[in-house]
């Protein structure tokens, strides 16, 4: 093989790990390059194991952390960060996204937690059995006030948003299938509702809440009579109301715009949608296709989508803005394993907040918009502040690893400054920058001069010069897009 060739099939590679996960250190790039794309995307795809954390350390050493004092934004960042399947976990973080609940308004962040591991568990599914499964999520129910959903008074928030924001999208039913989707979920509530609520009251005074509800369908509170969802007309319930809804051809394209949103370039923020046709309203209808196809299956509107020529296009790469947790997960990756005790996972879940992007807080019903909401000045000083502290220390696993692959670059055991930017460039990607970036990585660079490792006193000049360029590339307008 060419080195030509090599080189286009690492950087497609690398752009399917930077979608289709939190980016790729130099190992796993090497490892996903060993097995091929077909291989590494169905390894993706189908993770053939439980995503396992070490709950008794974290109960050592962060009891905080374990019952989730802290909220569970840096719960959920361990795992971000230590996952060894990471579409898996992308995808709880997409559907976290397009399904927001916010543990703000519900004091609890153990059913938020709970919430996610419905994602890890139904997110790469059939979308019939992910919705029947955040409808009843005790989360949800609460979230969006199903509690008060009564056969005898309704409460429309859930047949709402389950048309509006989860399923469908504006213009694509009536103010009377709202009432109606609403009237098929009566019922479906928590168990126990007044005495819960006052626990949660209750909870409120504390200086955290990690109360955890069931839900339960109370048949004697649900409306029994006939309705009409979506033109289709019967005694329906909730999984009825799912049925037809997953049936509609505006959900399937609702569904793929989403994902084309989220794993192959910015779209206009969501309330635009009904007014502004698809960025590629190709690549849309084939993941329509697929979605009929497949029974409704997520996992395959994604294999079509990461297999088509539109996600492998070059234009496809770097055309989005990276979001906070891909920005902080991806670079804590890079670092190396987190190893308890940390304060890492704190810092970055704070940093994730000062970025735009709170974890399990999102601001509204409706999510984060991303694309270019997610830079602003005070955004971007975060994100190089955040990357430059995490990515300081040579000694850490990721960074020591790759410093040692940038000095087998050379075969001679020295290295000049443009050579160092340069292989910098191609271990940490590879990742190609503007002219300007790289006449500007070099410029700095130059004040090291000529570098070599023979000596202990060599290589700590090397290491100190090598971990600053590092720096300043996730510091490049490069590195924010992914």
């Amino acid at each position: 093989m060419t080195t030509i060739e090599s080189r286009t099939e690492a950087v497609e590679m690398a752009h399917l790990l930077r979608r289709a996960g939190f980016g790729a250190t130099p190992k796993e790039l090497d490892d996903a390059l060993s097995l091929g794309y077909e291989g590494t995307l169905d390894n993706l795809l189908n993770p053939d194991h439980d995503d396992i954390i070490p709950d008794d350390l974290i109960r050592r050493y962060h009891v905080d952390l374990a019952d989730l004092r802290s909220g569970g934004g840096p719960h959920w960042m361990y795992r971000l960060v230590m996952t060894d399947t990471p579409l898996r976990e992308k995808m709880c973080l997409f559907w976290h996204r397009v399904f927001a609940t916010a543990s703000t308004k519900l004091i609890q962040s153990r059913v938020v937690t709970n919430q996610i591991n419905m994602f890890r568990d139904h997110g790469l599914g059939k979308f019939d059995d992910l919705l029947i499964e955040l409808s009843r999520d005790p989360a949800m129910i609460m979230w969006l006030d199903n509690q008060d959903n009564h056969g005898t008074n309704i409460n429309e928030n859930y047949g709402r948003e389950i048309l509006e924001l989860f399923a469908m999208g504006v213009g694509n039913y009536t103010e009377e299938d709202i009432k109606e989707t609403a009237r098929a979920f009566t019922g479906w509530r928590v168990v126990n509702p007044e005495y819960m609520s006052i626990r949660m009251r209750n909870n409120t005074a504390r200086p955290y809440g990690y109360m955890s509800w069931q839900f339960e369908y109370d048949e004697s509170d649900h409306d029994s009579g006939e309705k009409t969802i979506l033109g289709e007309t019967g005694n329906w319930d909730g999984e009825d109301a799912v049925r037809i809804i997953c049936e509609q051809e505006a959900t399937a394209k609702f569904v793929a715009r989403h994902l084309y949103h989220f794993f192959v370039a910015d779209e206009l923020p969501v309330p635009q949608w009904p007014h502004e046709s698809p960025r590629d309203p190709v690549a849309i209808d084939l993941m329509c296709k697929a979605y009929f196809d497949s029974g409704h299956s997520i996992k395959e509107m994604l294999r079509v989508m990461f297999t088509s020529e539109f996600f492998k296009d070059e234009s496809a790469r770097y055309a989005r803005i990276k979001s906070p947790a891909e920005m902080v997960v991806g670079t804590m990756r890079l670092a190396g394993p987190v190893e308890l005790p940390s304060s890492d996972i704190f810092a970055a879940d704070d940093a994730c907040a000062n970025m735009g992007q709170a974890l399990m807080r999102p601001p509204s019903v409706e999510g984060w918009q991303g694309g270019t909401e997610w830079i602003n000045t005070g955004a971007y000083v975060e994100r190089v502040n955040f990357a430059g502290r995490i990515l300081s220390d040579p000694n850490k696993i990721g960074i020591r690893d790759i410093i040692d692959r940038i000095k087998l670059t050379s075969s001679g055991g020295t290295m000049n400054s443009d050579e160092l930017v340069q292989n910098t460039l191609d271990v940490l990607g590879p990742l190609d920058v503007l002219d300007s970036t790289l006449n500007g990585l070099k410029n700095y660079a130059s004040k090291f001069g000529d570098l070599s490792w023979g000596s202990k006193d060599e290589s700590d000049k090397f290491d100190e010069a090598a971990v600053s360029v590092i720096q300043l590339v996730v510091s490049s307008q490069e590195y924010q897009t992914v």
